[in-house]
């Protein structure tokens, strides 16, 4: 059995379908937070917070786990300037308890989901996993400390991991009526979306005088089912006896903030409005990833390789949420 922590959020709940679609059998635990019951893809659930080591101790009495998917944290990076208590605790200390329990358990095979903003301001594009990590807000930084822990617990106490490194994580599942929902909403198609429904008056854009074609940022945006794919596929080699390892996760190509809102009201058929406001500190002009690592290593192919395939996916949520 197969334990995913933060299985009802966007990414885990996605995880816990295309594994079960595998043939795993799975059990959740989160603590609902952030995420929704409404999301759950199994009916193994354990309400718990991984800050309350003793329950998390039943849930690995309670069920043969014989590895984990952690996708358990808080991931707003402005949230993370304003509050590091939070995300030291929630993605650090929290991580610590589960390695621990996992320890006890004999349970030494975990996949991280980690982040590209592990390496902060890109030296070079595309980014591949040997690009210099210096992440420059306090997310990143625990997102890297705890790649860190896992090198030593694998050196010290031989628990083997896969980190994956999101880029920008995008799209639904519409066969399953399962998407994107968070509160506040900060990633820019959901956003797009909400203006182009109505919900929103219009999109804030954070500058347009940028070094790329159209003046605002490129981001390498990928569906969050090719994300859920890869980490099974991680999960495989670390079952059939792999060691340690970690990807990038990305198309490798890179879409502008413009472009998404010009593809989105394509989609749509509705006019976005939108506002062109100061920079963000730290917002690089250009960021996509090098993704052939995981294709060669892992054998993963992004199966939706077109921004238009994953704003479409994302609007038919938009339009069909649950939740």
């Amino acid at each position: 059995m197969i334990l995913i922590t933060g299985g009802a959020g966007y990414i885990g709940s996605h995880c816990t379908l295309d594994l079960t679609r595998a043939g795993y059998n799975c059990v959740v635990l989160d603590d609902l937070s952030e995420g929704h019951l409404e999301a759950l893809q199994t009916d193994n659930f354990c309400r718990v917070n991984l800050e309350d080591v003793d329950k998390l101790r039943e849930v690995f009495r309670k069920y043969p786990i014989e590895a984990v998917i952690h996708f358990a944290a808080s991931c707003y990076v402005g949230e993370s300037a304003i509050n590091p208590q939070k995300y030291y605790q929630n993605n650090v200390v929290n991580t610590l308890n589960l390695l621990q329990v996992m320890l006890e358990s004999n349970v030494k095979k975990i996949v991280f989901s980690s982040t590209c903003a592990a390496y902060g301001n890109p030296k070079y594009t595309p980014i591949d996993e040997n690009h210099p990590k210096n992440p420059i807000n306090t997310y990143g930084k625990t997102k890297l400390m705890i790649e860190n822990i896992l090198e030593d617990y694998d050196r010290a106490y031989g628990l083997k991991y896969m980190a994956l490194r999101y880029f920008n994580a995008a799209g639904a599942d519409n066969k399953a009526n399962i998407g994107e929902s968070h509160n506040p909403e900060t990633h820019l198609i959901p956003l797009v979306l909400e203006a182009a429904s109505g919900k929103r008056e219009l999109i804030k854009i954070f500058g347009d005088d940028y070094h790329t074609p159209d003046g605002t940022c490129i981001r390498d945006y990928i569906h969050v089912n090719d994300l859920s794919s890869a980490h099974r596929l991680a999960l495989d080699k670390l079952l059939n006896g792999a060691g340690s390892n970690f990807y990038n996760l990305g198309t490798g190509k890179g879409v502008s903030v413009k472009e998404i809102i010009d593809i989105s009201e394509k989609i749509t058929g509705k006019t976005v409005k939108s506002e062109i406001i100061h920079k963000r500190p730290g917002d690089p002009p250009l960021l996509f990833a090098d993704n052939k690592k995981a294709q060669l290593e892992l054998g993963w192919r992004p199966e939706y390789n077109k921004i238009d395939d994953i704003i479409s996916t994302a609007w038919y949520w938009e339009q069909n949420r649950r939740y």
